[in-house]
């Protein structure tokens, strides 16, 4: 080999080795990056959510993320009626990304058809639609991650809508731990709403032909999908962790016992009022979403093995 050939060899060996660091630095997760911020307001991923609307958060949905030894499950966020992947969690995501999680979220159930930021909000569609949409996501964070459970985090029907995946679309195999933020095991409205559920039907108001939202039907008291999700009398799946987190000034969930369904013998279950022991906490339907108090009942649901000491502090209403 000629001294100029072995040269330019030498020369496209090192820019080959710097190309390399570069990208290692580039795309590696480092061990050492800084801390997101993270803010305590519901509204808080509202910003990003409109200045990129096909975007995902800071920390989420990183499909180079690899589970470590101590949280071996990635962590999947359901948002709630009218929600994102963003908007429905700029407290979670920067949070459990500190704390070591690989984070991932999706957009369900989206208008069809509308112009964005219009069609990033989910929660919209069918609940039995926007469950086969999670069983894809999931499917793809588990080929990504190499894991073979995920986490799952809910808000109101980001509660609901993955009981439908785990009972009725094989989902149960993929989920260890469910985590439900003011969850609706037995939907919102009580027996007045069922009650009158059989005249709406006899008048041809079906529970999915509601304008713009045909989960909303769905999630009312005395649904067919609740139903489903109900069969054999309980909402749970043998083999899932249950933890339902809920708070007394729910103004949707209605009654909020909805959300604290005890579990029959072998299941798994905790339920958790954030009154309970701190009556500075008047969280309602939004701000449980991104209350401190609730966020360390959800931290130590995923992980039971180092738990946290739950703080007592004032939350208010939709601000936090």
């Amino acid at each position: 080999m000629s001294h100029r050939a072995s040269s330019r060899s030498f020369l496209l060996r090192a820019v080959a080795l710097a190309a390399a660091v570069v990208a290692g630095v580039a795309f590696a997760p480092s061990a050492h990056a800084a801390p997101l911020p993270v803010s305590y307001s519901f509204f808080s991923g509202i910003g990003p959510a409109l200045a990129h609307p096909y975007g995902s958060l800071a920390g989420s949905n990183d499909y180079r993320c690899r589970p470590s030894a101590d949280h071996p499950n990635p962590v999947v966020l359901t948002h709630g009626t009218g929600g994102s992947a963003q908007t429905n969690w700029g407290t979670y995501v920067p949070l459990l990304k500190n704390n070591g999680y690989c984070v991932f979220a999706l957009t369900y159930g989206a208008l069809p058809g509308a112009p964005a930021p219009f069609n990033q909000i989910g929660g919209m569609g069918r609940i039995e639609t926007s469950a086969a949409q999670l069983k894809t996501f999931v499917a793809g964070v588990l080929r990504a991650t190499g894991a073979s459970r995920v986490d799952i985090v809910g808000h109101s029907q980001g509660t609901l809508m993955p009981a439908y995946y785990a009972r009725r679309l094989d989902g149960a195999r993929t989920i260890d731990k469910y985590v439900s933020i003011a969850p609706l095991w037995e939907g919102s409205g009580g027996r007045a709403v069922a009650s009158f559920t059989p005249t709406l039907r006899r008048l041809g108001i079906t529970e999915t032909g509601l304008p713009l939202c045909s989960a909303c039907g769905q999630m009312q008291t005395g649904s067919d999908l609740l139903a489903a999700v109900n069969a054999g009398g309980s909402p749970y799946v043998p083999g899932i962790t249950y933890t339902n987190i809920s708070t007394t000034g729910d103004e949707f969930v209605v009654p909020y016992t909805s959300g604290q369904v005890p579990g029959r013998p072998g299941d798994n279950v905790t339920n958790v009022v954030v009154q309970r022991g701190c009556s500075q906490d008047h969280s309602d339907h939004l701000s449980i979403a991104a209350s401190r108090r609730a966020a360390v009942f959800v931290l130590n649901a995923l992980d039971p093995a180092r738990p946290r000491p739950v703080p007592c502090l004032p939350v208010l209403p939709i601000v936090g």
